[in-house]
């Protein structure tokens, strides 16, 4: 490098581009800080890179090349390992056969080219860059993501604007786990950076994956995966740890399924989150659930639903006895629901319990019960000693076996008003999967007040929606009357600085179906689910379908969200 840095010191006088004092300084610099002499005269602003590499590479016959402007075949990494790549100062750029062109900053240390032909088995194709420059795409490409984490860290808030603890299970002591400070270790700043973030953008999820060759982190936002960014691989195993000690959890295990929680408070607000560990083939996945009971909607009204709907469910509630279910798969916001409904009939005079599994909002007043499997705290097992305590609402987090649906149908017909999940695809569904649990026809007819299903589907963007013409027969395909095909203003997400990707936040679709007597007859005769639903819809039942294509006419949502989440009602 010496002997390099004295051709450029000869070149750069013998055209007089720089004064002779500056290019002495120059010199000097880069002996002291070991440094090359271009990067040092590109540091000072003496030149610009561009420039000086195109008077070396016109002075050497070699051409010069801009590393940013190019894209380089992972594959080729394997060609050149890292630390050769380092050592020697070389980045690869392409392969042509057995002629391999390779990045270089001296073009006149012919020894080592001739190690590397030797490592390589190849001919060489030097071009010309830049230390500096081949340095920063070594890190980029050999190490992907620590760029990426290292530009997010520069513009990331300060310790001063956000304050992230975690807080201990009394209560009493804070531990302050924030900094994105240079202080903070760089696996704690990174992990806060990533929680700050899916709170900033509102995720309900954050996935932090590794894959063969780099870790990928992922938010859900309004329920759809969105990349955020992936981190160095090598972090991965520190990341876990990072995570594993917030949750109480063992750091030492790797080879088997862990959950745990923790809660931190950030800008003010407590927020908790769950915590999944799943072993995979490449390391142990992470799965973080965010639970901001700052952005839980607590009233019925909130929720989005159809008049319709919203008039049934509101009714079933506020009875003194009986069951109310809510189906739909995980994620469609069933938990949400019941909360608000919960909400909404409370009342000092009355007592309510819940049991869940986890508890995942607080709610004052309420008593809420944890199930915990390895202590024997099942859903059946805190039924039973709930029903002992004089309850007047029960709520319970889901049903998922005999025993439980047993008791709960037993409480609803002795007084009690039982709240819960059940997963099905709609509301006529669940009589038959009910009765799959073995459950007697009578016992169903006789408890259950109202059936619900729900979905949730994300919101147009108001800020940058856009009105279109969709062609009638499709809309009659889809459930169009055929007024509604002349006089439907239909519109589209477009995607703006705001949202993104055309949606911002998300509504509830719900399709109620209050237990009648005729639908009573109906399951004591045994009839199937498409004969319920045939009934339901004939006395005044909004389908998911229906519900969806009314929003759609709102201009709240599009027929592709309706389409996701629905089925034909024919």
């Amino acid at each position: 490098m010496v002997s390099f840095d004295r051709k450029v010191r000869s070149l750069l006088a013998k055209i007089g581009r720089l004064q002779s004092e500056s290019l002495d300084a120059a010199v000097q610099a880069a002996e002291q800080e070991k440094k090359a002499l271009s990067s040092v005269l590109i540091q000072r602003n003496l030149i610009h890179e561009k420039e000086l590499l195109g008077l070396i590479a016109h002075e050497m016959g070699l051409a010069p090349i801009d590393l940013d402007r190019f894209e380089i075949d992972p594959k080729l990494l394997e060609v050149v390992p890292q630390d050769i790549a380092q050592d020697h100062g070389v980045l690869p750029v392409s392969k042509v056969g057995s002629i391999l062109t390779l990045a270089v900053s001296d073009p006149t240390d012919v020894v080592r080219q001739d190690d590397l032909r030797i490592i390589t088995g190849l001919s060489l194709r030097p071009v010309l860059s830049t230390p500096a420059t081949i340095e920063r795409h070594i890190q980029r490409y050999y190490n992907p993501g620590e760029q990426e984490v290292n530009e997010l860290f520069q513009g990331a808030v300060t310790g001063s604007d956000v304050e992230l603890k975690e807080e201990t299970d009394g209560g009493e002591e804070n531990l302050d786990i924030t900094d994105l400070s240079e202080e903070s270790s760089p696996v704690v700043r990174l992990v806060n950076l990533i929680i700050y973030q899916a709170i900033r953008d509102r995720a309900s999820d954050v996935h932090i994956e590794p894959l063969e060759r780099k870790t990928r982190v992922r938010y859900r936002l309004d329920g759809v995966m969105r990349e955020a960014f992936a981190p160095p691989r090598k972090m991965h195993g520190a990341l876990a740890s990072r995570i594993k000690i917030m949750a109480s959890l063992d750091i030492a295990e790797k080879k088997k399924p862990q959950d745990g929680k923790f809660q931190m408070r950030v800008e003010g607000r407590s927020i908790d989150f769950r915590v999944s560990i799943l072993p995979t083939v490449f390391g142990e996945k992470i799965v973080l659930r965010v639970l901001d009971k700052s952005g839980l909607t607590m009233t019925l009204d909130g929720l989005g639903f159809e008049p319709k709907a919203l008039e049934d469910f509101r009714k079933a509630v506020k009875c003194s006895y009986g069951m109310i279910l809510l189906t739909g798969p995980t994620g469609s916001g069933k938990s949400t629901s019941l909360y608000a409904a919960v909400r909404e009939i409370y009342t000092v005079e009355e007592n309510f319990v819940t049991v869940e599994d986890p508890v995942e909002y607080q709610m004052d007043g309420v008593s809420q019960v944890n199930v915990n499997v390895k202590r024997g705290m099942t859903f059946a097992a805190a039924l039973r000693s709930i029903l002992r305590q004089d309850p007047d609402v029960i709520m319970i987090g889901e049903i998922r076996d005999k025993e439980t649906i047993e008791i709960a149908v037993r409480a609803a017909l002795t007084g009690h008003l039982v709240l819960s999940t059940l997963h099905t695809n709609d509301a006529p569904s669940t009589i038959t999967r009910m009765v799959d649990m073995g459950l007697d026809p009578f016992l169903i007819s006789s408890s259950v007040r109202l059936i619900a299903a729900q979905r949730l589907v994300r919101r147009l963007c108001e800020n940058c929606k856009e009105e279109f013409q969709a062609p009638r027969e499709r809309l009659l395909g889809l459930g169009f009357s055929e007024e509604e095909c002349e006089n439907a203003r239909l519109f589209r997400a477009v995607g703006c600085a705001r949202c993104g990707q055309g949606y911002r936040g998300r509504f509830a679709l719900l399709e109620t179906m209050p237990v009648s007597e005729e639908v009573k007859r109906l399951i004591l005769r045994g009839a199937s689910a498409l004969d319920i639903r045939d009934q339901a819809l004939k006395e005044g039942m909004i389908s998911l379908r229906r519900c969806g294509i009314l929003n759609v006419m709102k201009g709240n949502t599009t027929v592709e969200e309706v389409l996701k989440v629905s089925t034909s009602d024919v």
